[in-house]
C-alpha cells in the first residue's frame, strides 16, 4: 500500500487479534483481556452517512492529533493510550506493519459512561439552532442577543445520548439522573479544564477552540476502576476548529474539518439517505489538505506514514 493510498478496513482483516466492533471511523479489535487495538481508517460520513469515498491519510490525522493531545493531558486525567507503534501489535507481517502504520492505538480497555460530554466555548451547530429557538443550549439558559459563532460568557458542559442514529441533547439534571451527581460533578471538572487547556494551547497557534465531545470509562474494579479519557481527544472529527482570523460573530468560519465536505455534499441532488453520492476527487483532495494543516500546526509536523 502506498503511502497515500487510502486505508477503509474491512472490519475483521487485521490478523492475530480478535475483531469487536467498527465505528463510523474505526475498527475495534482485542489483543488480550485488558488491550484493546484502535485502527483508525480514512472513512468518512457526513449527515450520518458513511461515504463510499474515503479522505486520504484522514485516519493517520486523527491518530497522531490524539496521540499528541493524550500525551499532553496525562495531568489532568489518566487515559486509556498505550501505545502508537504499529510494531507493538502482535500477530502483523511487515506488509500489514505498513498498511496500518500511523493508524494504530493500542489502549487499555474501559467500560465507558453511557453520556458523551461535550463542551462548547462558542455558539454553533446544534447548540446555536437550539439557541434560536428556546435562549437555551442543552436547557442552559444563555444572555439574550447572541449571535452564530459567539464566544459564550464561559464554557458550559452540555451532554448527549449516545445513540446509533442521532446523538441527543441531555439537561444537567438528566445526566446526573444517568451517570449519578458524583460522577457527573467529576466528568464536567475534568472536561472544562481539559477544555481550558486546549484552548490555551491552540491560542498561539492563531486556533480558536469552539466546541469538542470528549469520551470518559472506568478501569475494571481489579485495575483500580478509576475515570479514564478514552476514544479520541481534539482531533478534527471529534472538535469544531476556527482560524482566529476567519472569525466574526454572526458568520459561520471556515473549520478544520470536513466542512468543505459537507458544503460540496449539499449542492447536490442528494436526500442524505445511504447510498451517497459519488464525490468528486477535487473535493476529497481539499478536504485532506484541511486535516493535514490542522495536524502541522498543532503537532508541528506530518503524521507517520505521510509523505515517505
Amino acid at each position: 500500500m502506498s503511502p497515500r493510498e487510502p486505508y477503509l478496513g474491512r472490519h475483521r482483516d487485521v490478523p492475530g487479534v480478535e475483531f469487536v466492533a467498527s465505528g463510523k471511523v474505526r475498527d475495534i479489535y482485542a489483543v488480550d483481556a485488558d488491550t484493546l487495538l484502535f485502527v483508525t481508517s480514512d472513512r468518512v460520513s457526513a449527515f450520518d452517512v458513511i461515504m463510499d469515498d474515503p479522505i486520504p491519510d484522514k485516519g493517520r490525522v486523527l491518530t497522531a492529533v490524539a496521540a499528541w493531545w493524550f500525551e499532553r493531558t496525562r495531568d489532568l486525567v489518566p487515559n486509556h493510550l498505550l501505545s502508537t507503534r504499529v510494531e507493538d501489535v502482535p500477530g502483523l507481517d511487515d506488509a500489514w506493519r505498513e498498511r496500518l502504520r500511523g493508524r494504530v492505538m493500542l489502549v487499555r480497555s474501559a467500560t465507558p459512561t453511557p453520556v458523551e460530554w461535550v463542551v462548547r466555548g462558542y455558539l454553533a451547530g446544534s447548540g446555536w439552532k437550539e439557541y434560536r429557538a428556546s435562549g437555551t443550549v442543552c436547557g442552559i439558559p444563555l444572555p439574550a442577543g447572541l449571535q452564530l459563532a459567539s464566544r459564550l460568557p464561559e464554557p458550559i458542559l452540555t451532554p448527549t445520548t449516545k445513540a446509533d442514529d442521532h446523538d441527543r441533547p441531555l439537561s444537567p439534571d438528566q445526566a446526573r439522573e444517568l451517570v449519578g451527581a458524583e460522577l457527573y460533578a467529576q466528568v464536567e471538572r475534568v472536561a472544562l479544564d481539559l477544555f481550558r487547556r486546549g484552548t490555551e494551547v491552540l491560542a498561539p497557534l492563531g486556533i480558536l477552540f469552539a466546541d469538542t465531545k470528549f469520551e470518559f470509562g472506568h478501569l475494571p474494579p481489579e485495575h483500580g476502576g478509576g475515570l479514564l479519557l478514552i476514544d479520541e481527544i481534539l482531533t478534527p472529527d471529534s472538535s469544531r476548529f476556527w482560524p482566529a482570523d476567519a472569525w466574526q460573530p454572526g458568520v459561520n468560519p471556515p473549520s478544520y474539518d470536513k466542512q468543505i465536505l459537507r458544503d460540496h455534499l449539499e449542492t447536490l441532488d442528494w436526500d442524505k439517505q445511504y447510498p451517497p453520492p459519488a464525490l468528486d476527487p477535487a473535493v476529497l483532495e481539499r478536504t485532506a489538505a484541511r486535516y493535514l494543516e490542522l495536524c502541522e500546526k498543532v503537532t508541528g509536523g506530518l503524521p507517520e506514514g505521510v509523505g515517505a
